[in-house]
């Protein structure tokens, strides 16, 4: 599988983690993120979770394609889950597609991203932990909408793109290669009807490489402009003392691989609306931890093993 490395959480690590950690105290014009505390008592993990993946810091980043700038409002377009093994220092990514048929506590069965929507980050990770087995307490959102800013700010992308892609693209006639300003590579990321919603996913990791590419040959004094963008943009429950710590330690991190999450799915059509159920939600969930935690023959909790019988029971899908 293609390593699909320079999505999101790069983004914010490398860039922002480790060039704001060393200019953030000489700078004053350098502003800063928006910081949210979440009470632990607020975020769902499954009983026994904790204690099993002890060894592992799972973030979550949440992408939310929006015009709004609060951290609580809209949906998150773009979830994915940084997995830090704090042993090894080894990284993995799994991205969750957005239109997942999950159940979402004190709600029901739905999309995995209108958990943000109906109850922010808290519930975002309360979803992803009871529905995957995780321990996710830690969360990074960034709007994505913001994105358009930052390209202009660094003179545009070099993209490729189809001549499906390429209709849907203001200025833009026909496949091929071109530098796109913000408001087309926006576009882009947000082309939905030619394809699936995985393919969107792609685009959107697509724009955040090639503005992590860019941004690698900046100097600093591009970069702090850069950085003054990109800050407002991001909530996060990790503080800035934490984030220093884990700038300094960027350097020993190793960047492994990138899952697409579920593995095994098939779309169906309830009381009109399309959902991305896992087939089946038990099954996915043994193969991600074998992947991201080398957990060989996993038993799956019982909230995994409930919430699996809901979803065969609604869809019909069966392995």
């Amino acid at each position: 599988m293609k390593k699909k490395v320079v999505i999101i959480l790069i983004v914010i690590l490398i860039i922002i983690l480790a060039i704001v950690a060393k200019y953030i105290s000489t700078q004053k014009q350098v502003k800063t993120f928006e910081h949210i505390e979440i009470p632990k008592e607020d975020i769902e993990i499954s009983e026994g979770i904790e204690e099993q993946l002890q060894q592992y810091r799972n973030i979550v980043i949440l992408g939310k394609d929006s015009e709004v700038a609060d951290y609580d409002s809209g949906r998150s377009d773009c979830i994915i889950i940084a997995s830090i093994n704090e042993t090894t220092k080894e990284i993995k990514f799994v991205s969750v597609y957005r239109d997942t048929y999950l159940q979402i506590p004190g709600r029901s069965l739905d999309k995995v991203n209108h958990a943000y929507a109906y109850g922010g980050p808290a519930l975002t990770m309360s979803t992803l932990n009871t529905n995957l087995d995780l321990n996710i307490t830690e969360f990074v959102s960034i709007n994505f909408a913001a994105t358009k800013d930052v390209i202009n700010q660094i003179g545009g992308v070099e993209i490729t793109v189809t001549d499906a892609e390429a209709n849907s693209i203001n200025g833009i006639s026909k496949g091929g290669t071109y530098n796109l300003n913000g408001d087309q590579a926006l576009a882009y990321s947000r082309i939905r009807k030619i394809d699936t919603d995985y393919q969107r996913t792609e685009r959107m990791r697509t724009v955040l490489s090639a503005v992590f590419e860019k941004a690698k040959t900046m100097s600093s004094y591009e970069l702090i402009k850069l950085i003054n963008i990109i800050l407002p943009e991001i909530s996060t429950n990790i503080s800035e003392e934490e984030i220093s710590s884990l700038s300094q330690q960027v350097s020993q991190y190793k960047i492994s691989e990138s899952i697409g999450w579920p593995y095994n799915t098939k779309g169906k059509t309830i009381n009109g609306i399309w959902y991305g159920p896992p087939i089946t939600l038990k099954s996915n969930v043994i193969r991600l931890h074998k992947e991201l935690f080398g957990e060989e023959d996993y038993e799956p909790s019982e909230s995994v093993e409930e919430i699996s019988k809901k979803i065969v029971n609604a869809t019909g899908y069966t392995e």
